[in-house]
C-alpha cells in the first residue's frame, strides 16, 4: 500500500520526477467539440513527460454524469499512455458549487470502477483518492480488494478526509503492510 500524505507545509524546490497531471473527468468521446484541443494538449504533455523520464501521475474524477463505457475509455487511455500512477477520485458534492446537487455514486460502482483499472493496469499504482469517505463510507476497505494499492490519507484540497490514525488503522486491520519509495 502506497500512502499520499497531504501537506501544506513548505517544501525546498527540486527537479521534478513525477508530473502530477488532471486529464478531467473525460473520455475524448465525453468532450464537448470546443473542448478537444485541450484534451489533445493534455495528452501531449503526458507523452512530452514520459519522453523526458518523468513518472507520469494521472487519473481521473468519477460521478459527474460519465457512463461506464467513457470510464472504460479513460482506462484504456491511460494504458496506451503508459502512466505510472492513476489517481480515482469520486465527486464529494459541495454546497454552493454548480454539483452540489449530484447524486453520489453507490459504493459498489465505485468498487467495480476501481477492479476495473486494476484490470487494465495490472503493474500501475491505483490510487483512490478524493471522495472516498463520502462515498464509500464503511465500505473503505473493499478499495484494497478491489485492487487500489494506494491512497492519500488526511485532508484534502476542499475537503476534510480522515483522521490519518483511522486509516491506518483500517489498513493494519486488513493486515496489508505500508510500503515508501
Amino acid at each position: 500500500i502506497w500512502l499520499v500524505f497531504a501537506s501544506t507545509g513548505a517544501t525546498t524546490v527540486k527537479k521534478p520526477k513525477v508530473l502530477f497531471l488532471c486529464t478531467g473527468n473525460s473520455a475524448r468521446s465525453q468532450i464537448a467539440e470546443g473542448l478537444i484541443n485541450h484534451f489533445l494538449e493534455r495528452v501531449k504533455t503526458v507523452r512530452t513527460a514520459k519522453e523526458e523520464g518523468l513518472r507520469v501521475c494521472c487519473g481521473g474524477i468519477f460521478g459527474l454524469g460519465e457512463s461506464q463505457e467513457q470510464r472504460l475509455e479513460l482506462a484504456l487511455t491511460l494504458k496506451q499512455l503508459d502512466v505510472d500512477s492513476i489517481p480515482l477520485n469520486f465527486l464529494n458534492p459541495i454546497p454552493g458549487t454548480p454539483l452540489e446537487n449530484a447524486p453520489q455514486l453507490p459504493p459498489m460502482e465505485i468498487v467495480k470502477t476501481i477492479a476495473l483499472f486494476r484490470f487494465i493496469h495490472p503493474t500501475k499504482d491505483i490510487r483512490v483518492c478524493g471522495g472516498r469517505e463520502s462515498n464509500l463510507r464503511s465500505l473503505q476497505p473493499l478499495i484494497y480488494l478491489s485492487g487500489a494499492n494506494a491512497t492519500m490519507i488526511g485532508n484534502y484540497l476542499t475537503t476534510s478526509g480522515n483522521n490519518p490514525v483511522n486509516d491506518l488503522q483500517m489498513i493494519d486491520d486488513l493486515m496489508l503492510c505500508i510500503n515508501s519509495k
